[in-house]
């Protein structure tokens, strides 16, 4: 029965099932991986070792174990020199690892500290309330989260996120300003505060029918274009927004204080390098710049 329980939070993966197993399946819980083979001693030390902690721990990570010499690639890639050599994997990415046959102590911290917290269990029950708009109950939730863990970074965000969703955006600013110290979490940090910029921007000026009217009286009114392209990127229209702000870096690279193709550099940001818009306006922009 021991031996069956143990097994159960184990699986043998190949090069072909890598990517389903483990990094996707590290977006749901921690997945520790144990680079071994059959002809090495040491691991045939730690691998026991990492099975019963596996059936110790229930389903508070997944335990994959690759045997390097079927999948060759899978060891070359993650820059496997020696084995056993273990690495843990959250959200897709390695977050810790180790080489060698560790006693148990070692493992059981190495464990510990790849293992969700109280904060991140609070901060994704706040995401689930999110999603569904119930954005003062996951405020209250992040709050908690931050409370126990005040550098948590997907409570900071959240709580930044949620914020802006209440239109408290000075609060909200302090919150988002503190996630881009942290790789994954400052990307949509620094996408949530230019978007909040453009929705300030736009809210100084004219009405969007305004702003459209005096443009299409003088196709040379700077200010008429720029509120029209705030208006199109708060409302997520960037491909307009983009065009216009291009018109003015064209017509003059100094206005506002070069802020036109600031602008257009925050659009990239919020739109990231994977949309097909931001290597075309990049390529635009900088024909007319060079």
């Amino acid at each position: 029965m021991a031996v069956q329980l143990e097994k159960q939070h184990v699986r043998d993966v190949s090069e072909r099932s890598f990517k389903a197993e483990v990094l996707d399946r590290s977006v749901e819980v921690p997945v520790v991986v144990d680079f071994w083979a059959d002809w090495c001693g040491p691991c045939r030390l730690l691998g026991p070792l990492l099975e019963r902690l596996a059936a110790e721990f229930n389903g508070a990570f997944q335990l994959v174990k690759v045997d390097v010499d079927r999948n060759p690639r899978l060891a070359a890639e993650f820059g496997v020199q020696g084995i056993p050599a273990v690495k843990a994997f959250r959200d897709g990415r390695v977050v810790a690892e180790f080489v060698g046959a560790q006693p148990e102590p070692v493992v059981r911290e190495f464990l510990r500290k790849i293992l969700p917290t109280p904060a991140d269990a609070l901060a994704a029950r706040a995401r689930l309330l999110e999603n569904e708009g119930w954005v003062q109950e996951a405020e209250d939730l992040y709050r908690q989260a931050l409370s126990g863990e005040p550098d948590h970074a997907a409570s900071l965000l959240g709580l930044g996120r949620v914020l802006l969703a209440q239109d408290r955006e000075t609060e909200a600013l302090s919150y988002l300003d503190q996630a881009l110290r942290f790789p994954v979490e400052g990307a949509e940090a620094r996408r949530l505060l230019a978007l909040a910029g453009f929705q300030r921007e736009a809210g100084a000026c004219p009405d969007e029918a305004v702003a459209q009217q005096r443009l299409t009286d003088n196709p040379a009114d700077l200010d008429a274009r720029y509120c029209l392209a705030m208006h199109f990127a708060s409302h997520g229209r960037y491909a307009d927004a983009l065009e216009h702000l291009l018109t003015i870096v064209r017509r003059d690279r100094k206005y506002r204080d070069d802020a036109a193709r600031k602008a257009m550099l925050e659009i990239f940001d919020v739109l990231g390098e994977d949309n097909t818009l931001t290597p075309m306006y990049r390529s635009k922009l900088a024909a007319v710049l060079f």
